[in-house]
């Protein structure tokens, strides 16, 4: 689920490409990707890509 939110929300590349390149202070100075490693909760990364971004309210 959380990976078809980033692909609605940024399209199926560039997805891939905030979660790779894009450092989010509400994830400690870490990337999606590197939180999701760390172990931090899905739930929890999207609320914060929710927070950095315009995503509208249908999918959050």
């Amino acid at each position: 689920m959380f990976w078809d939110r980033m692909s609605q929300q940024f399209g199926e590349n560039y997805a891939e490409s905030v979660a790779k390149d894009y450092v989010m202070a509400e994830l400690g100075g870490r990337t999606i990707e590197q939180a999701l490693a760390d172990g931090v909760g899905a739930k929890e990364v999207w609320q914060a890509v929710c927070a950095t971004f315009d995503v509208p309210q249908k999918l959050r």
